[in-house]
């Protein structure tokens, strides 16, 4: 993960919120290899998380509580990712993630 962290965001990656959960183990790994501080919400402080909380509920609208993950094909994951990394952000200036990724819109036609 690392070295694709390094290899496609080398200065988008600014800072590590881990949410004390089990898939943040190696947090001080990915920050020594960054550069990039750690910070820790208090526990039952969403609002100390606000990007993570606001992508939580975008998800929720694709997927509302009780869905049944296991019946998701690759193609509606495929569509919920698309479809939400080219979703304007307020955080990122009314820019979507492709956006500021990539520094360009997506051209269809």
């Amino acid at each position: 993960m690392i070295d694709l962290l390094h290899t496609v965001t080398p200065k988008r990656v600014r800072t590590l919120t881990p949410d004390r959960g089990t898939e943040f183990a190696g947090y001080r790994e990915v920050s020594q290899e960054l550069s990039i501080p750690v910070y820790f919400p208090d526990p039952h402080a969403p609002q100390q998380r606000g990007t993570n909380e606001n992508t939580n509920g975008l998800i929720r609208e694709y997927f509302p509580k009780g869905t049944d993950l296991d019946q998701l094909t690759d193609q509606d994951i495929d569509k919920f990712v698309r479809d939400l990394n080219h979703r304007p952000r307020k955080v990122l200036g009314w820019k979507s993630p492709f956006e500021v990724f990539f520094g360009t819109k997506l051209r269809l036609i």
